[in-house]
């Protein structure tokens, strides 16, 4: 067999204090494809950062074959210095290097080369990134959570291409089915230490859970030596006390040891219980809605769509970015009017929303009081107040991070703080809006467990092909064109029915463009104003949206006509004007968005 291409050996480093890595060990192979998989912090970016050569190890010993080429996908990739897409990704060739392959790959990934880099969006910079890696086919590929910020087709292709690929690889994600298609080989972080399997991820959890058996075996003995050792102690006999000395020392290593092992067992194997506390029951009929249809101007997002959800209903809504996944997802909830048709809540729904940017939160708020409100070491849940450091516990926090500020929290741990604010409200009825993102394998488990003991309700919009197998009972496909169908089963019993998600096509009613118009428009850039105006409308439309549930609380009191006429009336005004403005401003958003994709310009 060949030597390894990238060696890494007794690796150690320490943060803060305290030991990150401890002797970790690493080994890859030309044309090896790994997944390094670990509890969220346990240090996998580091050590892929190690591998890549930008972090170097307190101690041990990295090794590269000479002339072995390395690139890198950082998950926060660094685009300054560059002016646009095409210059950074050929920036990342080497010396006979396909130029032409960097082309391609952004033609791919949906973009031209043309895109200002400080004006992508998050989905866009990571298909850039991902071409820069990627172009000059590297003897050793380090992908960092290479799906985050990606729709469903543009994953697919990644695999494909991939597969394709000579490369030896080492992967980070959250994206089982992404895992479990492309490895062939696993690498467990766990309590400082690797370990590794020579098998692929979706043999992983079956033998980890071995592992981890064992270990609970080991201890137990380790229990009972402890015990046989305490009784000699106090029972043995007195005599020889050089043999009494010494093994008293040993009792105290062994207990020692012991107190390790609990402490490492406590880390990997929390007691943890996410649990959404559940309302009343909701009536049979949850949502009903008729020949529902949905447009910004010429574009067509819901043409004439019904659908009856009935209790216990588990639905997941798919489809390309732009399709109107959440569009549909928020006017199914009654959040957004239609343009024609009705939607109807049913009786006793307590509904529960939680969407793709979660809610804002103060980054100088501790954890602790971003879960009590300040003041309190306890938060109120509908079944009696719990204290914070128990329920944190309940979402994979330590009780040393109670004071930790949100802004030093990584992507994952905030994802679950915003689960856990939700969770704690009562419901029958989730409406969840990308709840996967940024979460690690660990809480999605817990999110799965929970959403399966769950006995209300449960629509959401997700890319996680895996997640949506475990979780749904049917879903929703949509096209692109204004046309969503309903399929029974999960992801892979869709895809089984009707193929793989293709990227949308332009709507129907989208009045098709003269190639003089083309070359009119490809000469063209969007003005100042049409920028400004792209950049600021999402916020003034959050800022509508939140005054519009704000007003219809106010008016969900019963007694607030009879106890102020007035300003009932002022309210229902406002609320009217506020909604006709939201309209207005939707329809010049997207009007603005789709001159922008037209003219291949970029914010």
């Amino acid at each position: 067999m060949a030597p390894p291409l990238l060696t890494l050996q007794n690796i150690n480093l320490t943060f803060g204090g305290t030991p990150l890595l401890e002797g970790a060990e690493l080994a890859i192979f030309e044309r090896e494809r790994l997944c390094l998989v670990g509890r969220n912090g346990s240090g996998k970016s580091t050590l892929l950062k190690i591998v890549a050569g930008l972090v170097e190890a307190d101690s041990g010993r990295r090794f590269v074959q000479p002339g072995t080429t390395i690139r890198y996908l950082p998950q926060e990739p660094d685009f300054s210095g560059f002016t646009n897409a095409l210059e950074y990704v050929e920036a990342g060739l080497g010396p006979g290097d396909d130029s032409y392959r960097a082309q391609y790959l952004l033609g791919q990934l949906g973009l031209v080369g043309t895109e200002e880099l400080d004006r992508l969006s998050g989905g866009e910079g990571r298909r850039v990134a991902l071409a820069r890696a990627m172009a000059p086919a590297p003897d050793i590929l380090l992908l960092d959570e290479p799906t985050n910020h990606l729709d469903l087709p543009v994953i697919e292709w990644l695999e494909t291409e991939l597969k394709e690929m000579r490369s030896a690889m080492i992967l980070i994600s959250h994206d089982r089915r992404f895992l479990e298609n492309l490895s062939r080989g696993t690498v467990w972080l766990d309590r400082g230490k690797t370990r590794q399997l020579a098998q692929g991820f979706g043999k992983f959890e079956a033998w980890r859970d071995e592992l981890l058996e064992q270990e609970d075996s080991d201890a137990h003995k380790l229990d009972r030596k402890i015990k046989r050792e305490e009784h000699w102690i106090v029972h043995g006999v007195t005599a020889r006390r050089k043999r009494n000395v010494r093994r008293v020392k040993e009792l105290a290593t062994l207990r020692s040891d012991r107190m390790k092992s609990r402490a490492e067992q406590t880390r990997v194997k929390a007691n943890v219980a996410m649990v959404a506390h559940e309302g009343g029951t909701s009536g049979k009929i949850v949502i009903e809605a008729k020949n529902v249809s949905k447009s910004y101007g010429s574009r067509t997002i819901i043409d004439d769509f019904s659908i009856k959800i009935t209790r216990g209903d588990r639905i997941g809504i798919v489809g390309p970015n732009g399709s109107g996944k959440t569009t549909l997802l928020n006017i199914i909830a009654g959040l957004k009017p239609s343009n024609a048709g009705s939607t109807k809540i049913g009786t006793n729904v307590d509904m529960l929303t939680l969407d793709q940017a979660r809610e804002s939160l103060d980054p100088n708020l501790s954890l602790r009081d971003a879960l009590t409100g300040g003041g309190s070491d306890m938060i109120i849940l509908p079944d009696g107040p719990k204290h914070v450091i128990g329920y944190m516990k309940d979402f994979l926090f330590q009780p040393e991070q109670a004071r930790t500020v949100i802004s030093k929290l990584s992507g994952g741990e905030r994802g679950r703080l915003m689960l856990a604010r939700a969770l704690a409200k009562p419901s029958n009825l989730l409406m969840l809006d990308e709840p996967t993102n940024d979460l690690d394998l660990e809480t999605l488990d817990l999110l799965q467990e929970m959403l399966s003991d769950y006995t209300g309700t449960v629509i959401l919009v997700s890319h996680d092909r895996d997640f949506l197998d475990r979780v749904v009972t049917s879903v929703i496909y949509g096209a692109g064109d204004g046309q969503w169908t309903e399929y029974a089963g999960g992801y892979s019993d869709m895809v089984r029915q009707r193929g793989k998600i293709s990227k949308p096509e332009k709507s129907r009613s989208q009045p098709k463009s003269s190639p003089s118009t083309r070359a009119q428009a490809s000469k063209r850039k969007l003005s100042f104003k049409e920028k400004h105006a792209l950049e600021t409308l999402p916020g003034k439309i959050s800022k509508l949206e939140s005054d519009i549930i704000a007003g219809d609380k106010k008016l969900s009191d019963g007694d607030f006509f009879s106890r102020d006429p007035s300003g009932f009336q002022q309210i229902v005004d406002s609320l009217s004007a506020t909604r006709q403005e939201l309209e207005t401003l939707e329809q010049q958003w997207l009007e603005l968005e789709m001159l922008r994709e037209e003219l291949g310009a970029q914010l």
